[in-house]
């Protein structure tokens, strides 16, 4: 005769899960106290900063609407065109690239490398810090923008590309090379039908993002609204401050419309 068997207990983890949680939380504690002890926080600033924050946004109302015409406007323009340049010579840049690193594309493992790397230097520095180095290359301007703005976003529009091509189908392919096509029909009948959408998905998110970016690359020179943002803020003109930030999110707002509307209209 078998004894009584025992009652199975559910435990949603395992022993060694339970152990490594109490770890993670214990090393997040520590990280946060001494992060805490570290950056040398002020309670004094702490406690009136609801009141100066509700202070500033009286200053900025009403806004100079006169100093619009004088100083935004053009600006805004000229942001603009460096969101747009800026996207189209990544394009450029970033798809011969995009090519040498999709696998089914580029058997070279040096050259996918080559190009990842690339790919991953772009994205691991802000815009900003490209705006610095391009200040310093070419003087304060639109040209250091533009600049800053592409080199920026050839990583994001050449990684993404790249992962499109390399899910690319090979049955048609496969069927070109059969019928002794050239490299450059495959690229025109083969891979581009394929990748369309998604080239064009990706270029209007990039130029939306760079419109965003390129708001505040004035700040350190490089151009734009930022320019006009930056130097309302160290004469104080708080008004000028609140409808140059009112303009930006406007037109981040009508960005997001419009490039919505490409895509459901070209996808």
């Amino acid at each position: 005769m078998t004894g009584p068997a025992h009652p199975r207990i559910w435990q949603r983890f395992t022993p060694q899960e339970r152990i490594a949680r109490s770890i993670l939380y214990i090393l997040t504690i520590i990280a946060v106290v001494w992060s805490l002890r570290t950056i040398d926080i002020i309670p004094e600033f702490l406690y009136d900063a609801p009141e100066q924050t509700a202070d500033l946004f009286k200053r900025m109302w009403p806004f100079d609407w006169a100093f619009y015409p004088k100083a935004i406007h053009a600006a805004l323009i000229e942001t603009f065109h460096i969101a747009t340049l800026g996207t189209i010579l990544a394009i450029l840049l970033a798809l011969p690239l995009s090519f040498m690193a999709a696998r089914n594309f580029t058997r070279n493992p040096v050259l996918r490398w080559l190009a990842q790397f690339i790919f991953v230097s772009s994205r691991s520095v802000n815009s900003l810090i490209w705006a610095l180095i391009f200040v310093a290359i070419f003087g304060p301007g639109a040209l250091a923008g533009v600049m800053s703005i592409a080199v920026r976003s050839i990583g994001f529009v050449g990684k993404l590309f790249g992962e499109a091509l390399e899910e690319a189908q090979r049955g048609p392919l496969e069927a070109l090379t059969a019928t002794g096509a050239p490299r450059s029909m495959i690229l025109v009948k083969g891979y581009w039908p394929q990748v369309e959408p998604a080239f064009w998905s990706i270029a209007l998110l990039r130029w939306d993002i760079n419109i965003r970016e390129s708001a505040v690359l004035g700040l350190v020179g490089a151009g734009g609204i930022g320019v006009a943002l930056d130097a309302a803020l160290n004469n104080l003109y708080w008004d000028q401050v609140g409808l140059i930030l009112a303009v930006i999110f406007a037109v981040v707002i009508v960005t997001e419309i419009v490039t919505s509307f490409l895509r459901s209209r070209i996808l």
